[in-house]
């Protein structure tokens, strides 16, 4: 049987803030331009062939990841964190290789186009990524244990972002 958490009473306690803090960090990522600006330089130039080869395995990865993701937990898809009340801990799919596969695309495709971009601003604005969304996942992985106690077994065998290759 579903646990229901009883201290979720109100506006922001399912994470709300969380999913506005994402939208405002993903149109800033969008909208900020390649800093620095090297369109017109050798190095720019040089390196155009394997800009388009990590730009094509970034967002490939981003797509499976991403996808995937969509794909293993559509029914019980919601924009927050905090997990619908039907929901049921999938561990298949891209869920066994890494648990929030959905995140791990989006900083996939990010990380392709700042390669693509050869931008410092953009990589700035990954790294505030990866520590976003390692809060993100902290709290939906707290309410994920809370309904799911053998989510905790999961956790110990997954990668949160990246998965985790084990010898023999």
């Amino acid at each position: 049987m579903k646990k229901q958490d009883p201290q979720i009473k109100r506006f922001g306690d399912r994470g709300e803030l969380l999913v506005a803090f994402q939208a405002l960090l993903m149109a800033i990522f969008v909208m900020t331009p390649a800093w620095p600006d090297l369109g017109d330089s050798e190095l720019y130039r040089s390196t155009v062939a394997i800009r388009w080869a990590l730009l094509a395995i970034c967002w490939a990865s981003a797509a499976i990841f991403g996808i995937g993701g969509f794909l293993g937990i559509r029914r019980y898809l919601t924009p927050l964190p905090y997990p619908t009340e039907s929901n049921r801990l999938v561990q298949s799919g891209v869920y066994g290789l890494v648990r929030h596969p959905i995140y791990t695309g989006l900083l996939l495709a990010a990380l392709g186009l700042t390669v693509f971009d050869i931008s410092l601003a953009h990589l700035l604005l990954i790294v505030v990524g990866i520590i976003f969304f390692n809060h993100k996942a902290s709290k939906e992985e707290a309410w994920l244990t809370h309904r799911h106690p053998e989510y905790a077994d999961y956790a110990r065998r997954v990668g949160r972002f990246l998965p985790r290759f084990r010898r023999g």
